[in-house]
């Protein structure tokens, strides 16, 4: 009876060891080949056409911001003349720097509008008063109403670039993040260009003028409807608390193996932020630990500025007289150039 239990013992033994032991090393390999595959899929960069769709749509802001810049330039004795203040050197000043006195207030609500309803909403905030007040200014038929409707455009200046900066870099990779982050100042000089162009008929068309106000509603309309198509910040979505939402932004904009360890970074982020108070208020800018750095950086950049612009004055004063030579033309001392 011992031998038939051996013998029963050693069968089963046998057997197990023949069937499932290659089923075990058949699962370990796999379960080793899939971490690998999980790991190398980690460590590669996540695509940047995720997001790049975003990111356009985003720099909108930055587009209306450097066209209602420059929108007033070519059109503005046109529409001094049509209103009925031509010559007047005041309000043609209004008329260009109104709008900056909005961006100035827009500016200032930014931030809380940003961190409050989040990103999308900020930028849909931001493209209401640029659609309202374009039209406002392109039906206008005094002097009033046209600065009534470059402040409103203005606030929507105001608010909409800073919003873009930080979208940009919350949904971009990290790999491309300098990259996208360019497409800010990039999209503000094509809206530069894009008002001078526009604007070149303005003196054969009359009223065309009020065509290029007009157009720019176009571009704002898009930047507000195409913001419910865009991904919200999953940085915003993970401070608000909403953890399940953030994942599945970050699956949108970076692909499925990358949502692990974008989250996990964000976690770590939040654990080295808790000994750090959220709101700094301005006095402690002004009068905190850092407000000897932070004015002499302050104090640097306005000298540099200042000075760049001393040399930009210098040499354009030369090269004009440098340009006059050939006609004769003497500076004050009667000397050439």
């Amino acid at each position: 009876m011992w031998g038939l239990q051996r013998e029963t013992s050693s069968m089963y033994k046998r057997t197990s060891s023949r069937d499932y032991s290659p089923m075990l090393d058949v699962e370990d390999s796999s379960g080793v080949l899939e971490n690998e595959v999980n790991s190398e899929l980690e460590t590669t960069n996540p695509s940047w056409k995720c997001s790049l769709p975003h990111v356009l749509v985003a720099t909108i802001s930055s587009f209306l911001f450097g066209y209602h810049l420059g929108v007033v330039n070519e059109p503005l004795e046109s529409i001094s003349s049509d209103l009925g203040f031509s010559g007047d050197t005041l309000a043609e000043g209004l008329v260009v720097s109104v709008c900056l006195g909005g961006a100035f207030i827009g500016s200032l609500f930014s931030g809380g509008v940003a961190d409050g309803l989040g990103r999308r909403r900020a930028f849909q905030l931001c493209a209401l008063p640029m659609i309202f007040g374009a039209f406002v200014s392109g039906v206008s038929n005094s002097l009033a109403v046209m600065l009534l409707g470059r402040f409103l455009v203005g606030t929507g200046m105001g608010l909409g670039p800073p919003v873009a900066a930080l979208y940009v870099t919350e949904v971009s990779p990290a790999f491309v993040r300098g990259t996208y982050g360019s497409f800010i100042q990039i999209a503000t000089c094509l809206g530069l260009m894009a008002a001078l162009f526009i604007g070149i008929p303005v003196h054969n068309i009359p009223g065309w003028w009020r065509v290029c106000f007009w157009l720019s509603m176009i571009p704002a309309a898009v930047l507000a409807l195409g913001m419910f198509l865009c991904a919200e910040s999953p940085q915003w979505l993970f401070k608000q608390g909403k953890i399940a939402e953030a994942e599945a932004e970050f699956e949108r904009l970076l692909g499925g193996s990358h949502v692990k360890t974008a989250m996990s970074e964000l976690h770590k982020l939040d654990l080295d932020r808790t000994d750090e108070p959220d709101v700094v208020s301005i006095s402690e800018l002004l009068y905190g630990r850092h407000s000897r750095a932070i004015w002499y950086k302050c104090c640097f950049l306005f000298l540099f500025y200042r000075f760049q612009k001393c040399r930009s004055t210098i040499g354009s004063g030369q090269h004009l007289c440098w340009g006059f030579k050939p006609l004769g033309i003497r500076n004050r001392n009667g000397v050439d150039g």
